[in-house]
């Protein structure tokens, strides 16, 4: 017989996002977010590879990232609308932590395995911030993938990546659930 920890089944059934608009000043500060980088980085790693990496973005630098998306989403011809979106995306939370994906050369852990990591990686962090009691988000787009803005904007190299941009504060409201999957629509049990 299974001895279940109630309390974290219970979070994890009633866990929801806060949207990025919603979070404000203050963010954790280095002692309080490094329990919640050290959940994250306890997340499968076959082969024990660390395939990401954390950026801990703090306000002069997402506002110098949203200014970098502006300039790179008009040199990619994206509507003003995108842009300021994704500018926007930048600005509305005090902290963002970007997760790098960052995919090493293995005969033995296909890089597929190592992104499936870099996403884990990602939700660990952004349930260990709601799990302590702050506002939380995980969010991407164009700017996670564009290799001139991840080489100007956060100096990574080839093969990298931005698996998620993890935005957190302090939640200013709680939004309502929404809808979710139909359990069994999307489930298959097997047993034969």
């Amino acid at each position: 017989m299974t001895t279940p920890n109630q309390a974290a089944l219970d979070f994890l059934l009633t866990r929801r996002s806060r949207p990025h608009k919603t979070l404000a000043a203050p963010a954790p500060d280095r002692d309080a977010l490094r329990p919640l980088l050290t959940a994250a980085a306890r997340t499968p790693d076959h082969g024990k590879l660390e395939p990401w990496r954390f950026i801990v973005l703090e306000q002069d630098a997402l506002r110098r990232l949203s200014e970098l998306a502006r300039v790179r989403g008009a040199q990619l011809g994206h509507d003003a609308d995108q842009i300021d979106k994704i500018a926007g995306m930048f600005l509305t939370a005090p902290m963002s932590i970007a997760v790098v994906a960052s995919p090493k050369a293995s005969a033995k852990i296909p890089e597929i395995e190592q992104t499936l990591s870099a996403g884990a990686v990602s939700l660990a962090l952004l349930n260990a911030a709601l799990a302590a009691g702050w506002g939380a988000n995980w969010l991407t787009g164009w700017t996670a993938f564009d290799r001139p803005f991840l080489s100007q904007g956060l100096q990574l190299e080839e093969p990298e990546y931005v698996a998620g941009f993890i935005h957190i504060g302090t939640q200013t409201s709680t939004p309502p659930d929404r809808p979710r999957p139909d359990i069994n629509a999307i489930t298959t049990w097997v047993s034969k």
